[in-house]
């Protein structure tokens, strides 16, 4: 019985992330993404938009608000694309400072594909980056660092909030516990990444940045003030 109860009570949890990881509808949603969807360079930085679902429905992300361009790309997708259609539109990874994960969603919700990719990039000598929510560990049921560590040579985590209070009014998880999942995966992340940051917005109402930087520290990792309304 106790056997039933467990895999009744894990199914129930796969269904609600499934039914719950998904996007505000966008304005337009593409059938076939065009390359600048998928792939789209800021800077010196190559970015890779591989879905469009995210652990939380973060109030300040400008796509919960409506908006679906980032420095003039517009990165609403509906498809999933597979991890030889990124490695072909990235070309020589080496004519970039970093090829970026991050995008319209959370790259973790991909692992797979995410991984796949990066490893190619590192095997063809050019550097990785992570941006993250820090939920991988809980949505994957397992602590995935040592993977990205094969592949990932810097990790930047939205820490967000110096508390769960404030944490939960503007990011709204779907999975209950994400906070504390959240800040153990940034102690977690230095243990097997030597380029970790943890990030929050200056601006958002009740973050208290030099919590959030003492949050940070505290577990080993580097601390980044983000500023409110600035994307990309």
């Amino acid at each position: 019985m106790h056997s039933t109860k467990h895999s009744s009570e894990q199914h129930s949890l796969d269904q609600a992330i499934q039914e719950q990881l998904k996007p505000n509808q966008p304005r337009q949603l593409k059938e076939i993404p065009n390359d600048e969807t998928l792939v789209y360079q800021i800077e010196q930085n190559l970015y890779i938009n591989l879905t469009d679902r995210c652990t939380l429905a973060c109030q300040f992300c400008p796509k919960h608000n409506g908006c679906t361009e980032v420095k003039g790309y517009d990165l609403a997708i509906e498809v999933r694309p597979p991890a030889q259609q990124i490695i072909d539109l990235i070309g020589d990874p080496n004519n970039y400072d970093s090829v970026v994960f991050c995008g319209y969603g959370e790259p973790t919700l991909r692992l797979k594909p995410m991984l796949e990719i990066a490893h190619w990039v590192k095997k063809n000598g050019g550097k990785t980056r992570l941006n993250t929510d820090g939920l991988g560990n809980l949505v994957n049921k397992r602590n995935i660092l040592p993977e990205l560590s094969e592949c990932i040579d810097a990790l930047s985590i939205s820490l967000n909030a110096q508390n769960e209070a404030v944490y939960i009014r503007h990011c709204q998880p779907v999975l209950k516990g994400s906070y504390e999942a959240m800040l153990e995966f940034v102690a977690l992340a230095a243990e097997h990444i030597s380029d970790v940051s943890a990030s929050a917005i200056n601006g958002l109402e009740g973050v208290d940045i030099d919590a959030c930087r003492e949050l940070a520290e505290a577990r080993g990792v580097k601390f980044k003030q983000r500023e409110l309304d600035v994307v990309g």
